[in-house]
């Protein structure tokens, strides 16, 4: 009996599956801290952002393209919200 190990062919090793935590290639998350910002929406969309640690690159245009959409469209609607009165203009007649 012989303590020798067989050896593998390169094609042989191919065959083996590698793990996803051994893969240097696989996605990795980046554990990015994502400070709330105290608005709703706009904190969904950030953490929006963790969806693409898991993916791989040619996945990310998707969830940026998302989260960016998302952040303008919630700066338009705070640009739509009425706000308070603001002073009298000094080039308004006054009747």
């Amino acid at each position: 009996m012989s303590d020798t190990v067989p050896e593998t062919s390169a094609e042989e090793e191919a065959d083996v599956p590698v793990e996803p935590e051994d893969d240097p290639a696989a996605p990795a998350p980046l554990n990015l801290p994502r400070t709330p910002t105290g608005n709703a929406e706009v904190d969904a969309r950030l953490e929006r952002l963790a969806d693409a640690d898991h993916l791989a690159t040619d996945g990310h245009m998707e969830v940026y393209e998302d989260v960016h959409g998302g952040l303008r469209d919630a700066l338009t609607a705070l640009d739509a919200r009425p706000g308070p009165p603001g002073p009298p203009s000094p080039y308004q007649s006054r009747s």
